[in-house]
């Protein structure tokens, strides 16, 4: 067997070096509306379990008004701005995200960084899905996305850490593509858009 984690770490530079380069006009003009629409910060930073769970900061650019802002609206989605939520349903929040892959902390294709909290909530073969890097896409993403239950999408996500290759990475980039440019289904990882993961009710005592 070749070694996947140096395979793969070539796999996600060949991508995202070229990516980098042909975004970055549009990561400037989102941070540019960004910081003219929302002001400072420009890009929103947030600890999220990666690799064996070791954490690290995903970057992405800023939906929501800061919490000293939002007149004593206390919720995410509240926060979550009519700008921010245009930029959500096209997906260029997540543009800064190619830095955390060029810095390794992430994979093109992978289980998508959940929230640190859910680390606790997980089944042992749940929390599988950190046997590999997170990804900025994922075979849930293009199985559903959304739409799916909670143990559909850690299902699919030990799914791919069982039996991904290249070219199954390669099916799931271009399965990406369609709906992100449609529009269906894209919405985050956190809880504006999400039910919150309490869990597995059924395994406990």
């Amino acid at each position: 067997m070749t070694n996947r984690p140096t395979f793969t770490r070539a796999f996600d530079l060949a991508v995202v070096v070229p990516a980098l380069a042909v975004t970055a006009p549009v990561q400037l003009a989102v941070a540019v509306a960004v910081r003219r629409r929302l002001g400072s910060p420009i890009l929103f930073k947030q600890t999220r379990p990666g690799l064996h769970g070791k954490p690290f900061t995903m970057l992405k650019f800023r939906t929501m008004l800061e919490p000293d802002e939002a007149d004593g609206r206390a919720t995410d989605a509240q926060r979550l701005t009519p700008f921010g939520a245009w930029l959500r349903s096209t997906s260029l929040d997540e543009l800064p995200a190619l830095w955390n892959i060029l810095r390794g902390d992430m994979s093109v294709v992978g289980p998508r960084p959940l929230l640190t909290r859910y680390l606790d909530r997980y089944s042992p073969e749940q929390l599988r899905r950190h046997e590999v890097k997170p990804g900025l896409t994922g075979l849930a993403q293009v199985s559903g996305r959304n739409r799916l239950t909670w143990d559909e999408r850690l299902a699919l996500d030990v799914s791919y850490v069982d039996s991904h290759t290249v070219w199954s990475d390669l099916r799931i980039i271009a399965m990406t593509i369609l709906p992100v440019l449609l529009r269906d289904g894209v919405t985050g990882d956190d809880t504006v858009t999400m039910t919150e993961f309490l869990g597995n009710p059924t395994e406990v005592a």
